[in-house]
């Protein structure tokens, strides 16, 4: 009987130890056939814009409050030298005042498509630059150096500006829908809303306004953060024995900074040119990126351009580090 007992019990271990190594062996498969899924050609060359997109949807989700609160900074007081300066409490203070806590999200839906384009080309083309650079500079025996890095910086947020441009101006008019008289608004009620009523009232082209400062600013800040932020992990890594997460969030701290030191200037005069709309005359009040910066600094002065720059700062800052954080992330774990 105990014997009965005893082969029984064997027997059933058996079968359990085929049972776990049999689902071993499908995981093991599973997780082969994914890592041969993305480590096909195509898969390696679209990673860098997948990751690139989601890194940034994720971050302007995060941030898109402080976005809406830096735009009305932006517009507050236009054609005017003095009057009360507007302050991210004031602000803030108006839009919950004539409405509900939601209105600080507004405009999300542009600013996730501007993301789903414009972060997943920059990102994606600074990427693959950067790769291509290395390989290049790896088979002469040397590094990449700053230089590099900038033009690849560059040239990338030059490309995704173009790209994402539309999205851009759906966002700034949705965000600034709101500062109208009520008979003026348009209540968009989301982004293909915005751009198919922009494209109907004011044709196709209208949608790629403000495209001039759009792509300066967006070379600035791309230049500050994507170049900075690769030249400052470089060099923590080489100076320091901080721990790979210390090094990448200090190096997107350094890189949040200069590209909003960068970029302001053209970001200000961007808003402004994308806001604009036609007066009684039939005339726009600014009739290119030279005379918004001309007008402004004679009728308002040159420090309004940096109006803004702590929201502006608390708003590309932490945008810049959990995108620049996720994408190193979503890069770690699909290498």
């Amino acid at each position: 009987m105990s014997g009965t007992v005893k082969q029984a019990a064997e027997a059933a271990r058996s079968r359990t130890s085929e049972v776990m190594g049999s689902a071993k062996g499908v995981q093991g498969d599973t997780v082969a056939v994914a890592n041969d899924f993305l480590h096909t050609p195509y898969m390696r060359a679209a990673l860098p814009f997948i990751n690139g997109g989601l890194s940034g949807m994720v971050a302007t989700t995060v941030i898109q409050p402080v976005d809406m609160i830096k735009v009305r900074i932006q517009l507050a007081g236009e054609g005017k030298a003095g009057g009360p300066k507007a302050t991210p409490i004031s602000v803030t203070r108006e839009i919950l005042a004539s409405g509900k806590a939601r209105d600080l999200y507004t405009g999300l839906s542009a600013g996730l498509l501007r993301q789903a384009v414009y972060t997943t080309a920059r990102i994606g083309f600074f990427d693959t630059f950067m790769g291509q650079l290395a390989a290049r500079a790896k088979a002469k025996g040397q590094t990449v150096g700053f230089g590099e890095r900038a033009t690849a910086g560059l040239t990338a947020g030059g490309l995704a500006a173009m790209i994402g441009n539309p999205a851009d101006l759906a966002l700034i008019r949705m965000q600034s829908d709101g500062l109208k008289p009520l008979a003026e608004r348009k209540n968009y009620k989301s982004v293909i809303d915005a751009l198919s009523s922009i494209a109907k009232s004011e044709g196709v082209g209208a949608l790629w306004a403000g495209a001039a400062p759009t792509v300066v600013r967006a070379m600035a800040l791309n230049f500050g953060q994507l170049a900075f932020f690769s030249e400052a992990k470089a060099q923590l890594k080489i100076r320091t024995n901080w721990t790979s997460n210390t090094q990448t969030l200090s190096a997107s701290a350094v890189a949040g900074f200069f590209a909003s030191f960068f970029s302001l200037p053209f970001d200000f005069v961007k808003t402004r040119l994308q806001k604009q709309s036609k007066g009684p005359d039939g005339k726009l009040p600014y009739s290119s990126m030279a005379d918004c910066f001309s007008k402004v600094a004679k009728q308002e002065g040159i420090l309004r351009f940096y109006r803004g720059f702590g929201t502006y700062y608390v708003r590309i800052a932490p945008h810049a580090m959990v995108t620049l954080i996720v994408a190193d992330y979503l890069g770690w774990l699909t290498k």
